[in-house]
């Protein structure tokens, strides 16, 4: 199924896993909405890049801290570009935290950026289109625990449960699937022999790249009778009980 001439929303779009989608989805001839928090220059620099290779991108801001930022998020993207076909809510916070450390505010924050917010979105544009597709970032410690970051994991907990539960809200016009990234972009600060070195501990022992994420993305913006599912994206490691 051609995706040409659609309209995305990718959360978080400005760097990472974010800007590889928003590049992928240019490839397809699908216009862009970059959001971001605090990136401005790297959101102004993924529009003009994508623009210059023949694509449309437009630019909204939002502090997911601020539930009303989040509420009225698609709104405004259909103010810039138009009605919205495609949400991808891959934006979140990850912090190291233990359960020991964990706070109320912590768990808070980590479920208002990370679930709420996807949740709110998915009913915001379920609300304002009779058809369409959302693909949630997930993680692949889903599978298991991750002690070491708490409030995270948690929060991507009730991420897959929502995932299935928005699947079957907004049936039959709109699907809703999750991917599950595993090792595939070392933390800020680390380069590649990082990523090697965990890599030892999966089943297929490598690390993956952006490449294979942006495949699974586009399996589930193409397919028309996949909804609910969840891709690992992780080398295997959801085989072994997800442990980081």
């Amino acid at each position: 199924m051609s995706l040409e001439g659609q309209t995305a929303l990718v959360t978080g779009a400005a760097r990472r896993i974010g800007r590889a989608i928003a590049q992928a989805l240019t490839e397809q001839r699908v216009s862009v909405v970059i959001h971001y928090r605090h990136s401005v220059a790297p959101a102004e620099e993924l529009r003009k890049s994508l623009e210059a290779r023949g694509g449309k991108a437009f630019c909204v801001r939002a502090d997911f801290d601020h539930p009303d930022e989040a509420d009225s998020l698609i709104e405004r993207a259909r103010a810039e570009a138009g009605p919205i076909h495609i949400l991808v809510n891959n934006a979140s916070e990850f912090h190291p935290e233990s359960l020991d450390a964990m706070t109320h505010a912590s768990l808070v924050h980590s479920m208002t950026v990370n679930a709420w917010t996807p949740f709110t979105l998915t009913r915001a544009f379920a609300h304002q289109a009779t058809s369409g597709k959302v693909v949630n970032f997930i993680d692949a410690q889903v599978a298991g625990t991750d002690l070491t970051h708490a409030s995270y994991i948690l929060s991507k907990h009730l991420l897959t449960t929502l995932t299935a539960m928005t699947a079957l809200q907004y049936a039959p016009g709109i699907t809703v699937n999750a991917v599950s990234p595993g090792l595939i972009l070392p933390p800020e600060g680390r380069d590649e022999s990082y990523l090697d070195g965990l890599a030892r501990s999966l089943p297929l022992k490598r690390h993956g790249g952006l490449a294979d994420i942006t495949r699974a993305l586009l399996f589930f913006l193409e397919s028309d009778f996949v909804t609910g599912q969840v891709i690992y994206v992780d080398g295997g490691r959801h085989l072994t009980g997800g442990a980081r």
